[in-house]
């Protein structure tokens, strides 16, 4: 009797080896991040699309399963979240908490904010309120992890409470702590949205897709979180596998810039467009800042004879949006651009620019009107990336 129960702690009902251990951890943690990006952040919170009931029903199992969390609350949450982006009432920013502690207590902020019924009844808003719900999924929901416990414990002995802890980390560390603290501090940017959100990584695989959380915060309601041809999501392929067979509809996706590369002549069409596609264009002519910073700088090292820590510096000023610019960097910039003409060119026209499709007020004609002025002022600047930047933008259609 006591060598059965030594053997089943040791080997569980399927006497699995390390390695078979590993990669049923590894399947069992990826499927939970699927139903977190697909789900609950895609589907639930921002209405990228809707799923079939079945998958939807699977997901909801799933976590409650493996996470022990409540759908309104993950939903209320997230959607504060970008609501509040960056402000003291952003359940988890970096930037107002610190990096340490929104990456070592993610989930912890996150069980505080749960326990906010002003946040959950503002936010909460069109989640599930089944039977299920309300019964199961809410009302026990710390049964699915014990559960979830108990059947690893089964299959593999003791170490499927090694598993299990990992589960149960999966999330907090994933989630709460890469996705939403490194996410809004360090990595690149394809958009100059309105908040700190970056791209962790291209290759969006181990946390679903999300590492692409740059890309997320400027296209919120997109199902699609890729948008250069370098980078993967492997969310959006499964989405894409759902709906091949009938299982999820994809509503929203990020809008694509479409051109008429014959057009020069701007109308109310490319006004539009450019105000619809305005996170390209500013994209588009950060690559063209760029070009005018590399024809720069070596007048800038040499004649100017500007330090490289301060040229560093000040590079990285030009590409952030003009009205997050403090005091400080207003200076440091003023300093440069008494040594460059272009650069303060450049600067001073994306400024222009991009109060084209700030000013609510104005009618279409004085849109217009001011667009037809801004392209021709860039043409007639001498600066060839402003030029060639000019002329793409006459094609937006």
């Amino acid at each position: 009797m006591i060598d059965a129960v030594l053997d089943f702690l040791s080997n569980g009902l399927t006497r699995a080896s390390g390695w078979e251990v590993f990669f049923y951890a590894l399947a069992v943690t990826h499927i939970t991040i699927a139903a977190v990006t697909i789900y609950l952040h895609r589907s639930a919170t921002h209405r990228g699309l809707d799923l079939h009931p079945i998958p939807s029903h699977f997901f909801r199992f799933w976590l409650w399963l493996t996470t022990g969390m409540v759908t309104k609350e993950w939903v209320a949450i997230h959607r504060k979240h970008h609501a509040k982006c960056e402000t003291e009432e952003d359940p988890h920013s970096p930037v107002t908490r610190g990096i340490k502690k929104v990456f070592f207590e993610g989930a912890e902020l996150y069980r505080a904010e749960s326990k906010n019924m002003e946040t959950m009844e503002k936010y909460g808003y069109g989640t599930p309120d089944d039977w299920l719900e309300r019964n199961i999924y809410t009302g026990r929901s710390a049964t699915g992890i014990v559960l979830m416990l108990f059947i690893n414990v089964a299959l593999f002995g003791v170490i499927g409470v090694s598993v299990w802890a990992l589960q149960m980390a999966w999330i907090p560390i994933t989630a709460a702590g890469i996705i939403n603290g490194i996410g809004h501090y360090w990595g690149y940017r394809n958009y100059e949205c309105n908040d700190a959100a970056t791209n962790i990584f291209p290759i969006g695989i181990l946390i679903g897709g999300e590492e692409l959380h740059n890309n997320h915060h400027t296209f919120g309601t997109s199902a699609k979180l890729s948008a250069k041809w370098y980078e993967f999501d492997i969310g959006w392929m499964y989405i894409r596998m759902l709906e091949t067979v009938g299982l999820a509809k994809v509503k929203k996706v990020a809008p694509q810039p479409k051109f008429d590369t014959a057009k020069l002549h701007l109308d109310f069409d490319t006004l539009q467009s450019v105000i619809a596609n305005r996170y390209d264009v500013t994209a588009k002519y950060a690559k063209s800042l760029k070009q005018t910073w590399h024809d720069e700088v070596e007048h800038l090292k040499e004649k100017a004879q500007l330090e490289s820590g301060f040229l560093r510096s000040a590079k990285k000023l030009l590409h952030r949006e003009p009205n997050k610019l403090e005091a400080p960097h207003k200076e440091q910039l003023t300093t440069l651009f008494a040594h460059s003409k272009p650069l303060k060119t450049m600067h001073e026209m994306r400024v222009e620019l991009g109060a084209i499709w700030e000013r609510s007020h104005a009618s279409r004609d004085q849109l217009l009107h001011q667009l037809q002025d801004w392209c021709a002022r860039a043409e007639a600047s001498g600066i060839t990336a402003l030029r060639d930047f000019s002329l793409r933008l006459r094609s937006y259609a």
